[in-house]
């Protein structure tokens, strides 16, 4: 999914995300960073006649229980009113719901930005599809889905609506005006990969689009209004429908339409260039909230958005009336204040308790505190394979797995609060998602120092030195650093930090290819969580391992790994619509990924949260590796 952040280890979720920005992101995601953290799930198939996708949670227990059983802080009759207070580190990655690709970002686009499904505030389900601007979510049995399991027609819910003035019918040109704008050249959607080949038609129109100037907003709208994707059509005689045609079957693409890459966009973004700081302080809403003030880096403000409908939202209960987001806080105040209570700290943005906390609070059962399971792998090392640096040795895979069998992971997880909170994960696919059985279903680098030390040397590779990307601000992020230097020194490797600030992470470093073709860095960190649950392998392979077509902007391939036969596995696996053998496929592909070590699994975490006691329903949503601003209430 996106880029993720955690614990203050981009979003670009991708968060969504390495450790700590603000995406998978992803978040997850999504779309989806790290001090990192990632988002969970398990889907059910869309060519099929199930549509919706659900997850189980496998976080230990702790004071605010976890799964459907999780403390909500729920007792007494919910209240309308007041503003809700959360407190930050960081920014979003875009102020842009069909760019951004962050955890972080995410959370923000639940209040102002709907998509046709999303997940539900409802401990338990908080991983299954429900319809949100959709009228229903399609399948064969209701008509929805073709029998060839080509061709989706979906209606948009009449009476929502933009927040425009007059307010205008979100319609089914919105909605492809949205997908045209995932592949824009001035920054495309981070999780491209995942859907560019799948839509009918998609790729032919982003392959004309990329030669578009990317710095005139007027060229980009042109291009878009004067092509069509084949795959997407408008119904001529209701403006409300619309149908959407696949390259080929799939069982995953419902749970994909989650994605704020496929929210709908009003034709007043035509105006700005996808992405830039003017759209960002142009944001307009079909949600519950809309943003009256965007300070970059520092705040978001939102009031209600008196065109929402809530007879169009089953979702968002919308208690308050206002929010107030700041992002210039610092982890460890944030978490003394949300712990006191403090009238103007109701619950986090962008961060988590701090890591020296966790245990803690778990001991001491305190009810305001939750760990959710994430399906994740966040954080992990990502290698720079195109590195000029060291005569160009991290392109040999001999040199990726020497250096991977040098790191000790059981230590990585002991300064990540353990194992309860950050179990291992040794390959790509975390237990919980298609095509494994466990987190440490392939094991191929075990710990081994004088190993390494061989393998190096019969790599023909010696004084290696290597420069670690890392961002200061996240606490988890310094500590795995440390550790990183001190592991790697054993096996006669020395590492020097580059630190970056969480808003530069991505969209400075890790978002461009040529700083890493330039060799600014070698090793990083990120996160990553899929875009969607349970038949999700494709979110973790297609943005991360399919070769250039996933080399950032579009991809998040940040370590620019290719391997043809890998990226030929991966689009063979995803055409694949028996699932059984889909999962052997995916199994096989992860096998072939690790192989080659592009980057070095750590864990697939429990993501900690933390609110207030005044804070009320209180539902973590693992896509969002948060709370749920847009159901919680106050009672201050």
């Amino acid at each position: 999914m996106r880029k993720l952040t955690r614990s203050h280890l981009s979003v670009a979720c991708l968060l969504a995300t390495a450790l700590a920005v603000s995406a998978c992101s992803s978040s997850s995601s999504s779309g989806g960073s790290t001090d990192s953290a990632s988002a969970s799930g398990s889907a059910s198939s869309s060519g099929s006649a199930s549509a919706s996708g659900s997850a189980s949670s496998s976080a230990p227990d702790n004071g605010g229980g976890t799964g459907a059983d999780q403390n909500i802080n729920n007792e007494g009759t919910p209240t309308k009113g007041g503003t809700l207070n959360m407190l930050g580190t960081g920014d979003v990655d875009y102020m842009d719901p069909n760019i951004m690709y962050y955890s972080g970002s995410y959370l923000a686009a639940r209040l102002f930005s709907r998509q046709l499904v999303t997940f539900p505030a409802t401990p338990g389900k908080a991983t299954t599809d429900v319809a949100d601007l959709a009228t229903q979510i399609p399948t064969k049995d209701n008509g929805g889905i073709s029998a060839d399991g080509l061709t989706y027609t979906f209606q948009i819910k009449k009476g929502a609506k933009w927040d425009t003035s007059p307010a205008r019918q979100i319609t089914g040109l919105d909605f492809i005006r949205g997908v045209k704008r995932t592949c824009n050249p001035a920054q495309a959607f981070g999780g491209l990969p995942n859907f560019l080949t799948l839509i009918d038609g998609l790729k032919t129109f982003c392959d004309g689009y990329a030669k578009v100037d990317a710095k005139s907003a007027k060229a980009m709208a042109d291009y878009q209004n004067g092509h069509e994707i084949s795959g997407l059509k408008a119904d001529s005689s209701d403006e409300t429908k619309f149908t959407i045609k696949l390259a080929h079957p799939d069982t995953y693409f419902i749970s994909m339409l989650g994605l704020t890459a496929f929210s709908p966009a009003p034709k007043e973004y035509d105006a700005y260039v996808p992405a830039g700081a003017e759209i960002a302080q142009h944001t307009i809403s079909d949600g519950p909230y809309k943003i009256t003030k965007y300070d970059p880096t520092k705040s978001i403000s939102m009031v209600r958005n008196t065109n929402w409908d809530p007879a169009t939202d089953e979702v968002r209960k919308a208690y308050v009336d206002q929010i107030e987001i700041n992002e210039t806080g610092d982890q460890s105040v944030i978490q003394q204040q949300l712990e006191a209570d403090t009238p103007d700290a109701d619950m986090e943005w962008d961060t988590f308790p701090p890591v020296d906390a966790v245990n803690g609070l778990i001991e001491k059962k305190d009810p305001n505190f939750y760990l959710g399971a994430t399906f994740s792998s966040n954080p992990y090392i990502v290698f720079n394979t195109q590195s000029p640096n060291n005569g160009g040795a991290l392109a040999k895979a001999e040199v990726r797995r020497a250096i991977s069998e040098a790191i000790s992971r059981d230590n990585i997880i002991q300064a990540d609060n353990g194992p309860d909170v950050s179990p291992p994960l040794t390959h790509v696919l975390p237990a919980g998602i298609s095509g494994t059985e466990s987190n440490t279903s392939i094991d191929l680098y075990k710990y081994d120092v004088d190993k390494a030390k061989a393998d190096l040397q019969a790599a023909g590779v010696s004084n290696l030195e290597l420069k670690f990307l890392y961002r200061p601000a996240s606490s988890l992020s310094k500590k795995l650093f440390t550790l990183l230097q001190q592991d790697l020194s054993d096996a006669g490797i020395k590492v020097t930090g580059v630190e970056a600030s969480n808003s530069d992470f991505y969209t400075k470093y890790l978002q461009v290819p040529s700083q890493a073709k330039s060799g600014v860095w070698d090793v990083s960190l990120a996160g990553w969580g899929p875009d969607w649950y349970g038949d999700a392998a494709l979110s973790f392979f297609a943005p991360l391992f399919a070769g250039e077509s996933a080399y950032p902007p579009q991809g998040s391939n940040f370590g620019l790994y290719n391997n043809p036969e890998v990226t030929s596995a991966i689009d063979a696996a995803a055409k694949e619509v028996d699932p059984a053998k889909a999962s052997t496929m995916w199994a096989d592909v992860d096998k072939k990924v690790m192989e080659d070590a592009p980057f070095y699994p750590i864990t697939s975490s429990n993501q900690p949260t933390y609110h207030a006691s005044h804070t009320h329903n209180t539902v973590f949503i693992p896509t969002y590796q948060q709370i749920d601003p847009a159901n919680v209430w106050l009672s201050k």
